[in-house]
C-alpha cells in the first residue's frame, strides 16, 4: 500500500546495477558469481522484489544468463564502463513509475525495508532523491530517485561527470539513517571479499530487518 507521501512499492521500480567492469574481480560478472548455492544477484533480486512493483535488471554483459529471471534486462545507453550513473538512467529511461530506486548487485544483505525508509526520508524532506547513510557516511548506489531527474543526470553524463556523490549534490537531496543495520551495505570486490561473504552466510540469520 502506498503511504501519504506517494512513495509506496506501487509507485516504485527496483532496479539492480549489474553492468559495472569489477576490475578488482579479474574482470568477472560480479552479478553471476555463486555465492552459498546461487548467483550473487539472485540475493538481491529476491530481498529486492517484495519492496517494489516491478524490477529492471542493468547489465552491460551477459544478458540471456541475466534474461532467465523473467525481468527486462537494460545496458547502458552510453559506450563502456560508465559507472552507476549510467545504468541509473538507462533505467530512469525504461521505468514507468515515477520512482526508481537503484541498488547494486554486490549487497546479498540488502535490507528488507530499504524502500520504506528510503521512502519516508524522501517524502519528510520534499526530496528529489534519498540515500542511505551509516554513521553519516553515503551509501551512494543505494539510493531512491524520482525519474522525472533524467534530463539532469543525462545532461550531467554529457559533461563528462560520473562521480555519483557529486551529481546527488546537485540535487534536492535527504538521507536515511540505516547506522542499526550496518552490515546490510557490505559489498563484494575482490575475491577475498566474497569468501569472507560465503563464511558470513553460513552463519546463523543475520538481522538486516
Amino acid at each position: 500500500m502506498n503511504n501519504p507521501g506517494g512513495s509506496g512499492p506501487d509507485s516504485i521500480t527496483g532496479v539492480v546495477l549489474a553492468g559495472g567492469a569489477a576490475e578488482r574481480m579479474g574482470g568477472g560478472d560480479k552479478g553471476l558469481l555463486p555465492l552459498a548455492g546461487k548467483p550473487l544477484i539472485e540475493h538481491v533480486l529476491d530481498v529486492l522484489k517484495p519492496q517494489v512493483a516491478c524490477m529492471l535488471i542493468s547489465a552491460n554483459r551477459n544478458p540471456a544468463q541475466y534474461e532467465r529471471y523473467g525481468l527486462p534486462v537494460i545496458a547502458d545507453e552510453r559506450i563502456g564502463f560508465q559507472g552507476p550513473l549510467a545504468g541509473i538512467a538507462a533505467a530512469m529511461r525504461a521505468a514507468r513509475t515515477p520512482l526508481l530506486l537503484a541498488v547494486p548487485c554486490d549487497s546479498p544483505f540488502l535490507p528488507g525495508d530499504l524502500a520504506r525508509r528510503l521512502g519516508a526520508a524522501l517524502d519528510t524532506g520534499s526530496a528529489d532523491i534519498s540515500v542511505a547513510s551509516v554513521s553519516g557516511r553515503l551509501q551512494p548506489v543505494f539510493a531512491l530517485l524520482r525519474t522525472r531527474l533524467l534530463d539532469s543526470l543525462l545532461e550531467y553524463l554529457e559533461r563528462g561527470e560520473r562521480k555519483v556523490e557529486r551529481w546527488f549534490s546537485e540535487q534536492q537531496a535527504a538521507t536515511a539513517d540505516f547506522s542499526d543495520v550496518p552490515d546490510a551495505f557490505l559489498n563484494i570486490n575482490t575475491p577475498e571479499d566474497l569468501r569472507e561473504m560465503e563464511t558470513r552466510m553460513r552463519q546463523p540469520a543475520r538481522a538486516t530487518r
